[in-house]
């Protein structure tokens, strides 16, 4: 069996904390992925948070009312299978990733910048 630190992720831009408005599991149960677990509350909005793993809960990040930072842990998982402690973080970032997709599929090719087409010339055609 494996512990599993699941970590109150990035739930909108700017926010820097949530608050625990309520939890749906307590420490001792048996929960599967995808099942709800709490409800954070932001400046923005209200978010259900739902489980990445199955397993039994062995710890619980704070009681309702209490703030969690993001990326702090919101709750432990005791698993089932062997998983890693922590969810891999991206390798890249999303823009990066674009960048290097764009590179692969057109190697060496310059971008293409298109001049402005030329400007009519005043009077006309005339004599």
């Amino acid at each position: 069996m494996a512990r599993f630190t699941f970590r109150l992720p990035d739930i909108g831009e700017g926010i820097a904390e949530a608050e625990i408005v309520a939890w749906h599991v307590k420490v001792g149960d048996r929960i599967e992925e995808d099942q709800q677990v709490a409800d954070m509350m932001t400046d923005k909005a209200t978010v259900e948070m739902e489980s990445p793993v199955s397993g039994v809960v062995v710890e619980l990040a704070g009681e309702v009312g209490d703030q969690v930072a993001i990326g702090a842990s919101l709750m432990v998982v005791e698993t089932d299978a062997a998983v890693a402690e922590e969810a891999p973080a991206p390798a890249a970032p999303v823009a990066e990733a674009v960048e290097e997709q764009v590179e692969a599929e057109t190697p060496g090719v310059p971008e293409v910048v298109e001049a402005p087409a030329p400007l009519p010339l005043a009077g006309g055609a005339g004599g």
